[in-house]
């Protein structure tokens, strides 16, 4: 018999997400076939009245169970460690990931955490997912390597678990720590899956399509940012000196950070087709 307590989705709000893509996004996980678990969400600041609405009723009628709120924005990777800490207080030995605007597969949840019962060495395991169009016409399935030796050399290029499809045990941030909050923008799961390889967390990625992801043109154009651009460098280069990649994997973030000043149509074509 599984425990109340056993398994806890984490996600987070804030203030330009959309109500219709977030109803959405709670409604693939009410539709989850496996059904014990509990849902914690963070409104990083303040949000829209009716996405505060909407979640007010939720919490009210016990479809999630937690509904943390505060006025100010203090980021993706803090609101993460707030949830993750609340979790770990209550006693949750797996937590799960995904976005506000993602759709999880019916039976994402249950394989995932069979999964992960059946191989309690894992600290961490992701799946594949499938980016679709929003404004655009785009489609790409992103496959990810299985083994934890062959996710490490892969890390070499680009990360090797898609985060919205991350399922912790509980051991993984015992043994790395929480989310960094030091200034780096957008990449708080580069430098985690960064501590969990220095930290001998173990890793795995299962070969089905976890979770349908929305790409939109702003998605290209958020990552032509210099902001972005330069903290994804940075990132890269700390990565690499981190778990001693060698000199290959520094040619390599250099052609990357070029690659990131090219007008979005390349960067959409490369993309599609590199990835």
């Amino acid at each position: 018999m599984i425990e109340k307590n056993t398994l806890v989705v984490v996600l987070t709000v804030y203030l330009n997400d959309n109500l219709d893509e977030f109803k959405q996004a709670l409604d693939s996980l009410y539709s989850q076939t496996y059904k014990s678990f509990d849902i914690y969400v963070q409104e990083d600041g303040e949000v829209t009245d009716e996405i505060h609405s909407y979640l007010e009723n939720e919490f009210k009628c016990k479809r999630i169970n937690f509904l943390g709120m505060r006025k100010i924005n203090k980021g993706f990777d803090y609101s993460l460690n707030e949830l993750i800490n609340r979790a770990m207080e209550n006693g949750y030995q797996y937590i799960l990931r995904m976005d506000a605007d993602d759709i999880c597969y019916p039976e994402r949840i249950q394989k995932q955490f069979d999964f992960m019962q059946e191989n309690p060495d894992i600290d961490v395991s992701g799946t594949y997912i499938q980016e679709l169009g929003h404004d655009m016409k785009y489609s790409k399935l992103v496959t990810y390597p299985p083994s934890h030796n062959d996710m490490l050399n892969f890390f070499k290029k680009r990360v090797p678990i898609a985060h919205v499809t991350a399922i912790f045990r509980k051991s993984f941030f015992e043994k790395a720590g929480f989310y960094e909050k030091d200034g780096h923008i957008n990449n708080g799961d580069t430098l985690m899956w960064m501590k969990g390889f220095n930290s001998n967390c173990r890793f795995a990625n299962i070969p089905i399509i976890g979770v349908r992801v929305r790409v939109s043109k702003n998605f290209f154009k958020r990552r032509s940012g210099l902001n972005k651009i330069w903290n994804d460098f940075l990132n890269r280069l700390e990565v690499n000196k981190s778990l001693k990649f060698g000199i290959t994997s520094y040619f390599y973030a250099f052609g990357i950070f070029v690659i990131s000043f090219a007008p979005n149509r390349i960067k959409k074509f490369l993309y599609r087709h590199l990835r």
